[in-house]
C-alpha cells in the first residue's frame, strides 16, 4: 500500500478473503454466481469509539486478526487494485483463531 490507512473511531479496514472458485462436486462457479465474502484480514484498527461522557473504548480487535462479518456491511473501497472494506467493529460477528 502506497499510502497509510488510518481509520477513525470504531472503525477497521479489512481485505476479504475470497474462497474457491469450484463447488465441493467441482463445477466452476462464475463471478455473477460467487457470495460475497464474509471473512477477511485486518490490515488497519482506528482508536476506538467515544463514550458520552467522553472516554475511549479501546477496540477488542488488532491489525492481523481474521475476522468474520455481517454479509451487506460497510463500504467497499480499492486501493492500488485490491479490494478493501471499511467496517465498524459492532459489524464483526467472530474473530477466527
Amino acid at each position: 500500500m502506497a499510502r497509510t490507512l488510518e481509520p477513525l473511531g470504531d472503525r477497521l479496514v479489512v481485505k476479504p478473503i475470497e474462497r474457491g472458485e469450484l463447488t465441493k462436486s467441482g463445477i466452476v462457479l462464475p463471478d455473477t454466481a460467487k457470495e460475497k465474502p464474509q471473512e477477511g484480514a485486518v490490515i488497519a484498527v482506528g482508536p476506538g469509539r467515544v463514550t458520552d461522557d467522553g472516554k475511549r473504548v479501546p477496540m477488542s480487535i488488532k491489525k492481523g486478526d481474521t475476522v468474520l462479518y455481517s454479509k451487506f456491511v460497510g463500504n467497499e473501497f480499492k486501493e492500488e487494485d485490491v479490494e478493501l472494506l471499511i467496517l465498524r467493529e459492532s459489524d464483526i460477528l467472530d474473530k477466527i483463531e
